[in-house]
């Protein structure tokens, strides 16, 4: 009798020592659409122990690349219905939401890195994020950057009118099409997963993206020319969704902007390097790779700027291109 009270009272610390485990640990979910291989995975999944490590196992984040919980638009859905806690995603589609934040991708908008990176520490940063949150309730906690995009394709392109009829894949958020229609080009939305395939039959001519994302996901392969436009110095916004962070105390809530801060940082570092190499690799596989005017393209991009036709508020555009 006493073995078995033992044995039973055993068994009850046990489910109790379970329980209480259960409770202290919150498990996470973290999307992207990223592969496995780009700094916004490998930083996210620093970022995740590095969060479960100073909260001291109170939280669990699962990190989920490369589509798997969705494309873009379904990971930013998923903040709302609450199947995904975080998500690294672009302004374009926060600009879903709230459309003025959309600015920040518009062409010729930042001269470099440097130049987005002042930008979020500038009050018209601070007004277009908490104009986002207002609208969704979720939280962007940091910012970091994507890669200047260019373009490639099966053309020559050395100006902007070298461009008219291409047909080229972009992203289907306005601002992305307003460099390439500048420029007379046909413009087709495919999803982010199935350009490569799109660009080897042929129902594209050409594309753009950083050179890390044509790395990635090797463009370069179906491809001819890289065309060094530089016409978008695009960012990737880190955000929270809105229960997720309502539920977190005022010292979580510094733990995870912390981390994510830094996790930005170490993108952005990552991400400079990387552009610097690229272009004498990709020459080295005998891809062309051109310098062009830019002054041409964002010529024709600004002179057929219709900001209201974005729903864009042509101060912040002039506030953010004042920034040094």
């Amino acid at each position: 009798m006493k073995l078995t009270l033992k044995t039973l009272l055993g068994a009850a610390a046990v489910i109790v020592a379970s329980s209480v485990s259960a409770h202290a640990e919150t498990v996470l979910k973290w999307a992207h659409v990223y592969e496995t291989s780009e700094p916004f995975h490998t930083d996210s999944v620093w970022a995740a122990e590095e969060i479960g490590k100073r909260t001291e196992g109170r939280y669990k984040i699962d990190v989920f690349p490369a589509s798997q919980l969705g494309k873009e638009a379904d990971i930013n859905q998923g903040l709302k219905l609450g199947t995904v806690d975080i998500i690294i995603s672009g302004s374009s589609f926060a600009a879903r939401d709230h459309n003025p934040i959309g600015v920040t991708y518009y062409p010729y908008i930042f001269r470099d890195p440097s130049h987005l990176l002042a930008y979020t520490k500038s009050d018209v940063f601070k007004k277009l994020t908490a104009g986002y949150e207002e609208k969704t309730g979720n939280h962007i906690v940091a910012v970091s950057y994507y890669g200047t995009r260019h373009t490639t394709s099966n053309r020559p392109i050395a100006k902007c009118e070298d461009m008219a009829g291409l047909k080229i894949r972009v992203p289907d958020v306005p601002a992305y099409l307003a460099m390439p229609r500048a420029c007379g080009a046909n413009t087709t939305p495919i999803a982010f997963a199935e350009v490569y395939l799109a660009l080897q039959n042929g129902t594209v001519e050409a594309q753009e993206n950083p050179l890390t994302t044509i790395e990635a996901k090797k463009f370069y392969e179906v491809q001819k020319n890289i065309v060094l436009t530089g016409h978008i110095v695009d960012h990737l916004n880190t955000v929270v969704s809105k229960t997720r962070w309502a539920s977190l105390s005022d010292e979580d809530k510094t733990i995870f902007t912390e981390v994510m801060l830094e996790a930005a940082a170490r993108t952005t570092k990552t991400i400079e390097a990387r552009e610097m190499a690229l272009v004498d690799e990709f020459k080295a596989k005998g891809i062309t790779v051109t310098e062009v005017d830019k002054a041409d393209f964002e010529a024709n991009v600004i002179d057929k700027a219709k900001f209201e036709d974005f729903g864009y508020d042509k101060a912040d555009w002039e506030a953010i291109r004042a920034i040094q």
